[in-house]
């Protein structure tokens, strides 16, 4: 029997040992080298494109020759206005994307010897940065569609006189989302977070390629699918797959995420549950990827996107 990709050394490319030593300086050449890869590690102006600039001996920061602009390895990117030192950065996503279900916000903090709030927003930065690649996306070949519902626990009353039907709408608490999915059999993944399946139809059609095959299963709301694709239904009340016709994959990624529910994070549901579901999602599609890979991956991701909108200045907003 041939082993596994997860279980040879082809997947372990990284050492955490080894990003846990680099100095400050080894970490801004690393940064710079990432970034601007495309210039071989020498700094390009962010606001201009000048790649002529100056280089300050007594710290470490830039000045564009043409426009006067002052810059770091991290202006202009997810991590910009940092406090920690760019070796934290480093160390944050080799330790982040190590994590097989993820990586809670609190283990981070300790592994990292920070706040607990620096860590969440750093990991969330993190997931912002890896869901930008699939932000405009479009399914397409072989597409499997499905939904599962999380968060809105509602926990049941002490004495059994007092305890209602939790199913029921009116026994919620109106905090319960579902996690509608689209992958492409041999693709990518491409989540998305509504109230109900139904709500989802009108995204999926917009984000689902014209020639595309859908698949799915025998909900209704999925019938008006069959109006614009080849759409293949499987009824799971009697089989889970037949003649080609399945949602197995899509169903795997809910495995992922309910186990990173479950044993990592506890609670990924409110506002916050498109970001976690981004996160497994990105993870699903690139579990056969080391962790070398994966590392360089996530680091150029980070460096490439502009500043976050939604967690810059995430604490000072009361959030």
């Amino acid at each position: 029997m041939s082993q596994h990709f997860l279980l040879s050394k082809h997947a372990r490319s990284l050492s955490l040992a080894r990003v846990a030593r680099m100095s400050e300086e080894e970490a801004r050449d690393a940064f710079k080298q990432i970034r601007w890869a495309s210039t071989e590690g020498e700094p390009v102006c962010p606001h201009c494109g000048c790649l002529g600039v100056y280089s300050y001996k007594s710290r470490p920061v830039f000045k564009c020759k043409a426009c006067d602009h002052q810059f770091s390895v991290t202006s202009g990117t997810i991590f910009a206005s940092r406090k920690l030192p760019i070796s934290t950065y480093l160390l944050a996503i080799a330790i982040f994307v190590n994590g097989a279900k993820g990586h809670s916000a609190l283990q981070l903090s300790r592994d990292l010897d920070c706040q607990y709030k620096t860590a969440y927003v750093m990991a969330h930065k993190i997931r912002e940065a890896m869901a930008a690649e699939v932000e405009t996306m479009k399914a397409c070949g072989e597409v499997e569609i499905d939904g599962a519902y999380f968060g809105g626990y509602v926990k049941p009353s002490n004495y059994k006189e007092n305890r209602r039907d939790r199913r029921l709408a009116i026994n919620q608490n109106g905090k319960r989302r579902v996690v509608v999915i689209m992958r492409e059999r041999a693709g990518r993944t491409l989540p998305f977070v509504f109230k109900s399946e139904a709500e989802s139809v009108p995204t999926l059609e917009a984000r689902i390629d014209a020639g595309a095959v859908v698949h799915a299963d025998e909900a209704t709301h999925w019938d008006r699918l069959h109006a614009r694709f080849l759409t293949k239904r499987i009824n799971h009340e009697w089989a889970y797959s037949d003649e080609g016709a399945c949602t197995n994959k899509a169903e795997s990624f809910f495995s992922r995420l309910r186990r990173a529910e479950i044993g990592t994070h506890h609670h990924i549901a409110g506002p916050y549950l498109k970001a976690y579901a981004r996160e497994m999602a990105w993870r699903e599609d690139h579990r056969r990827v080391s962790n070398g890979e994966q590392y360089l991956m996530v680091a150029n991701a980070a460096l490439t996107h502009p500043v976050s909108r939604q967690w810059k200045g995430y604490w000072q907003r009361s959030a």
